[in-house]
């Protein structure tokens, strides 16, 4: 008995550490997307122009590089929302272009509920089972480092077929992160939330965007 009692209470503050860790991580997860909905509607409204390719990129590694390597600090919330925000402005414009073509707003649609259903589906299972995926991480650092170096050659040869491959690859990569990325967290493997929630961040990103690419080459409006 006394052993049981002992064992239980030393497990305890792990148990409450791992709960703290993913609570923090979907409530910085849930702000970062509704202030990327926000910097999105402004560019919308103002009707921004698209972002140059190297624009993006670049703009996009660096704030990620910017936020996980303050990630233990304050500074890192705060790149944390300005990644999101500049991905936010990024999309504005991309959707308002799909928004004005034939099925654009049953795509963009489309795309947000199929977003949303997988990271809920993925999510879920890998709360519920509590597996450890750890067995991805090198599928999905080999496969996201292909299909980006892909992404790059396809925009300087301009090989619109092999964007089709490229976003059905970020879609696959993206949703096993998910569940390698929340079953570290709830087994205790992920301690930074920062880090957990921009990588969830980008999964979601791939996902979206995949998504919108993919239904609009099948809508014939690419």
């Amino acid at each position: 008995m006394n052993y049981q009692d002992n064992s239980y209470a030393l497990s305890q503050p792990s148990v409450l550490e791992t709960n703290k860790v993913l609570r923090n991580t979907y409530i910085l997860l849930s702000l970062s997307l509704f202030f990327s909905a926000g910097t999105g509607y402004i560019a919308m409204m103002t009707e921004a122009q698209p972002m140059g390719f190297w624009f993006f990129i670049i703009g996009a590694m660096g704030l990620m590089f910017f936020t996980q390597a303050f990630s233990k600090s304050f500074v890192g919330l705060i790149g944390m929302f300005l990644f999101a925000g500049f991905i936010g402005y990024h999309l504005g414009p991309i959707i308002n272009m799909l928004l004005k073509s034939v099925n654009g707003a049953k795509i963009v649609s489309l795309s947000m509920g199929g977003t949303g259903a997988i990271f809920l589906v993925l999510s879920s299972y890998a709360l519920i089972t509590r597996k450890s995926f750890s067995y991805l991480k090198s599928f999905i650092f080999t496969g996201f480092t292909v299909a980006f170096l892909a992404m790059i050659g396809a925009y300087v040869f301009d090989l619109e077929a092999l964007e089709i491959v490229i976003s059905g690859s970020f879609l696959l990569i993206s949703s096993a992160y998910i569940l390698y990325q929340t079953s570290e967290v709830i087994n205790g493997k992920e301690t930074n939330y920062i880090i957990a929630a921009i990588g969830l961040y980008i999964s979601i990103y791939n996902i979206f965007v995949s998504l919108l690419h993919l239904l609009s080459v099948l809508s014939g409006d690419d």
